[in-house]
């Protein structure tokens, strides 16, 4: 079995997991077994729509034997670099009012005026509108820091995927000329090396999971950990895959334990 192989495992939770409101078939009973044999674990996602606490209660409501600690979203990185490295400057937000407050909380000050904005985020947004893009792109147009919470292009939903940061960055870019300046999830050094500190793990005794090759399996790669890319998520698209390759493609995370 795979699992045999590693001594600690790095799960993507949309599309890896679960998929929408519902769980992928036996991923509990695959979790589960990890925990039985005492190996690490930690799930990471870029979704910056719910809390941690979010997460946890939906997993712990589908019987997932975990510790909320085994719990890290890209937007618990943002929070921490931004509280450290730009207190009580002006943001502004394409995410949803979850992800604002959230910014917020951690002493930074949300503003929709391009003129004194200092800090712009791109994030998932099911709220997302011209306006919203139209204060971004001045906002970058006149000097503010161009940052993202996540890259993910679309993010799988019950009945297909829906527009993600990836997709809004994509059109900041063009408007604007210029490019990311810094994105907090997968597949960045920010968040592996949280996950590296957490798991105490050699690098070769590591396994991430997930369903995106740009983010969950480049992660591994820059990085020099084997990843396993599932078929439950989003649909990965030939041109991304020509460079970009796991060492595992299963089915779904059950394949674990076959």
């Amino acid at each position: 079995m795979i699992i045999d192989n590693y001594d600690g495992f790095v799960f993507d939770l949309d599309g890896t997991v679960y998929r929408g409101e519902h769980i992928i078939p036996n991923a509990n009973t695959t979790v589960n077994k990890v925990k039985e044999l005492k190996k690490k674990i930690i799930f990471v996602s870029n979704k910056t729509t719910d809390s941690k606490e979010s997460y946890f209660n939906f997993l712990k409501k589908h019987d997932f034997n975990i510790e909320k600690g085994e719990i890290l979203t890209a937007l618990e990185i943002a929070k921490d670099y931004l509280r450290k490295n730009f207190l009580h400057k002006k943001f502004f937000a394409i995410g949803e009012q979850h992800f604002i407050d959230e910014i917020s909380a951690s002493n930074l000050i949300y503003s929709e005026d391009p003129n004194e904005i200092e800090i712009v985020l791109i994030t998932l947004d099911r709220t997302f509108n011209y306006n919203k893009l139209e204060i971004a792109a001045k906002s970058i147009e006149q000097g503010a820091k161009f940052f993202a919470a996540n890259i993910d292009n679309t993010c799988p939903v019950d009945d297909g995927e829906i527009w993600d940061a990836g997709s809004t960055i994509s059109a900041l870019e063009k408007r604007t000329r210029r490019k990311l300046e810094l994105n907090f999830g997968k597949p960045s050094s920010l968040m592996i090396n949280t996950v590296l500190k957490k798991l105490l793990l050699e690098r070769e005794k590591i396994l991430i999971v997930g369903d995106r090759l740009e983010t969950d399996i480049k992660m591994g790669n820059d990085f020099g950990i084997d990843s396993a890319l599932v078929l439950t998520g989003v649909n990965n698209f030939s041109d991304n895959g020509n460079s970009i390759k796991p060492k595992y493609t299963i089915d779904s995370v059950y394949d674990l334990i076959k």
